[in-house]
């Protein structure tokens, strides 16, 4: 079995051509796959690898840029090595939203575990900020998507939403709305939050007979979608188009 890691770490970060190169090369000489995105602000990724050398991995990461705990993690488990390779590549930001924002929005997370009594509340606006094809796999019932596919048009999509209207956001694995949401705080919106951990935290602890989500999760890998308990789900990658399609999109070519 392959362990899978998924993280964010918000943290000013030095030396980061250095770093990349050293993270390189550890994780090929110990054989873990995946994608890390470095900036001057953070670090945000997904990893793989046997159990030994994952954990040798998440320490090695903790090390080198000097921190004690993630921001926000999961973990799952897979039956074969969902990345071709390792990637270790350099962002000016962590989120592309083009724009400054030093602060987070720490009082507007909520635990998976609360999440579906701030969703349950019609005056709520529920916001899936993911692109529409991640939409379109699954989702939480009643929520809006802005129907975008680069993050930086984000702050175009806000001007249409009520400021004084409370707002609850969400998205794979929590760095995207953590991002908007203390944007928004800064635009003037007076109540925001967003899924800590994101869906894929969500679906990690919460069981599928209390859930509210519908469908399943898009992840940037092998195994395409993921279902609760983060187990591989039945959606495939189109080789045309590259885009996920299920049972029902190839019975209707």
């Amino acid at each position: 079995m392959f362990y899978i890691f998924g993280f964010y770490k918000f943290k000013k970060i030095k030396e980061i051509k250095k770093n990349k190169k050293i993270l390189n090369i550890f994780f090929i000489k110990n054989e873990i796959r995946g994608t890390i995105i470095l900036s001057n602000e953070g670090i945000n990724g997904t990893i793989s690898g046997k159990k030994n050398n994952l954990n040798l991995g998440i320490k090695k990461i903790k090390k080198v840029f000097n921190f004690l705990n993630f921001d926000s993690e999961n973990f799952s488990l897979n039956k074969f090595q969902p990345f071709h390779k390792c990637k270790v590549k350099i962002k000016k930001e962590l989120v592309p939203m083009g724009i400054n924002i030093n602060k987070r929005n720490l009082n507007g997370q909520i635990n998976p575990k609360k999440w579906n009594k701030i969703i349950s509340d019609e005056n709520t606006t529920l916001i899936d900020v993911r692109k529409p094809f991640e939409h379109e796999v699954g989702t939480f019932k009643n929520s809006i998507n802005p129907n975008i596919n680069n993050f930086r048009e984000f702050p175009k999509f806000l001007k249409k939403l009520n400021k004084n209207k409370p707002v609850a956001m969400f998205c794979t694995g929590g760095i995207r709305c953590e991002r908007a949401t203390a944007y928004m705080l800064n635009e003037g919106f007076k109540e925001v939050y967003h899924l800590h951990g994101g869906i894929l935290k969500y679906l990690e602890n919460v069981p599928k007979q209390k859930s509210k989500w519908n469908g399943e999760c898009f992840v940037f890998d092998q195994r395409t979608s993921v279902k609760h308990g983060l187990v591989e789900g039945d959606w495939d990658i189109c080789y045309a188009c590259r885009e996920p399609i299920n049972d029902e999109h190839k019975s209707s070519e």
